[in-house]
């Protein structure tokens, strides 16, 4: 039982090791993101800016029967 104990405390121990690191390492979005994020966001950035689509955003805040901005 003593083994058993020690092996889920080291664990454990190794587990708060990992996550300080990544809290320590992942503050910032950019560290998040891949490329492949990166490069999706451009896309319906284009799409969004050329009229292809709407931010969903204002599609919820304004009813059907008002036109949404942007």
């Amino acid at each position: 039982m003593a083994t058993e104990s020690k092996m889920i405390m080291d664990a454990l121990n190794e587990i708060r090791h990992e996550l300080r690191h990544l809290r320590k390492n992942l503050s910032e979005v950019d560290a998040v993101l891949t490329d492949e994020d990166i490069e999706a966001l451009q896309e319906a950035d284009k799409d969004h800016t050329s009229g292809k689509t709407v931010k969903l955003l204002f599609c919820r805040a304004f009813p059907k029967s008002r036109k949404i901005p942007g």
